[in-house]
């Protein structure tokens, strides 16, 4: 299904609910960056934006808006099937199924629900993706390129300032201090480890 416009994408989106948006930046009415940012706020659908500017910014920019992956023209279209492949099997839970417990919280990988002391929390599908990865290998420090190639783009290359930005809002949804963290735990230089249940504070 084909969107002329940014206006006509959305109502097409509400409507259809498609398994996976192909946006590109350049619109008639308007910027794709900001139907990014209004779609990632009313679906978890997965996006992969399309644009000319191939840049380190640009791709950071666009991630963090809530985009799952970035091509740029001029491109193959084997390139942007293999890349829509690879969002679907992400989105379709690639984390597997059953429940990962740790401490008091409970991630039901088939559901995609988590639990913190009893209360569901509302994550975003990259956020949960994130903390999942986080949870499989829970005591242990999983790599920055190793969480962006897993979460984002199987091969990442480039910056990862959009890892941090979902790190912060991971903690503030679990309600981990940084600076004393009961979940995640920084590890400078390398990456981040998920606490395991070893580690339960008294």
């Amino acid at each position: 299904m084909v969107a002329r416009t940014g206006a006509e994408a959305m109502t097409l989106i509400t409507q259809l609910e498609p398994d996976v948006v192909l946006l590109d930046l350049s619109l008639p009415d308007g910027d794709g960056r900001d139907i990014c940012r209004r779609l990632r706020l009313e679906s978890d659908v997965p996006i992969i934006m399309v644009t000319a500017s191939g840049t380190v910014t640009d791709r950071v920019v666009g991630l963090e808006l809530g985009a799952d992956d970035y091509v740029v023209k001029p491109f193959a279209t084997g390139e942007v099937i293999a890349r829509i492949r690879a969002v679907l099997r992400r989105g379709r839970g690639g984390t597997g199924d059953g429940t990962i417990t740790i401490q008091d919280l409970r991630i039901d990988l088939g559901a995609r629900r988590v639990w913190a002391a009893d209360q569901e929390l509302e994550l975003t599908r990259k956020e949960f993706d994130l903390l999942a990865r986080l949870a499989r290998d829970a005591g242990r420090v999983v790599t920055r390129e190793s969480l962006m190639s897993d979460v984002w783009d199987l091969n990442w290359f480039g910056s990862t300032k959009t890892l941090d930005v979902h790190i912060a809002w991971l903690r503030r949804k679990l309600g981990d201090d940084p600076g004393e963290p009961r979940y995640i735990h920084t590890v400078r230089g390398v990456g981040f480890r998920l606490a395991g249940e070893q580690e339960r504070p008294p």
